[in-house]
């Protein structure tokens, strides 16, 4: 009979009886899997997207400093930018337009 790390009815089948038990029955590796699923499946109940970005280490080095300055984290540095660009008037009046021509441009049905 094969045994999955990830088994749990089948835990203790084949472990040996000596030496302290274990506290957790899964694997470290499998523990942080375990808890990356969880934690993406609060933030989508949450209702928050995941975004990945690539930056040079001076710009993450620059974007760090802006952070520690005013005390807040980097995605709710990067949040307050980007509702300060979406706040101005030209951006507004941008964004109205090309919201426009994408109504325009729908398939009708």
């Amino acid at each position: 009979m094969a045994k999955s790390s990830s088994d749990r009815n089948t835990i203790d089948l084949f472990s040996k009886t000596r030496g302290r038990p274990k506290t957790r029955p899964l694997t470290r590796k499998d523990q942080l899997k375990t808890n990356k699923r969880n934690q993406r499946l609060k933030e989508k109940q949450q209702g928050l997207k995941r975004v990945e970005i690539t930056l040079e280490s001076n710009v993450l080095e620059m974007l760090d400093q802006l952070c520690e300055l005013e005390g807040i984290k980097r995605a709710e540095w990067i949040v307050q930018q980007v509702s300060l660009a979406h706040s101005k008037p030209k951006t507004k009046k941008q964004l109205k337009v090309t919201q426009e021509q994408a109504e325009n441009t729908k398939p009708t049905s």
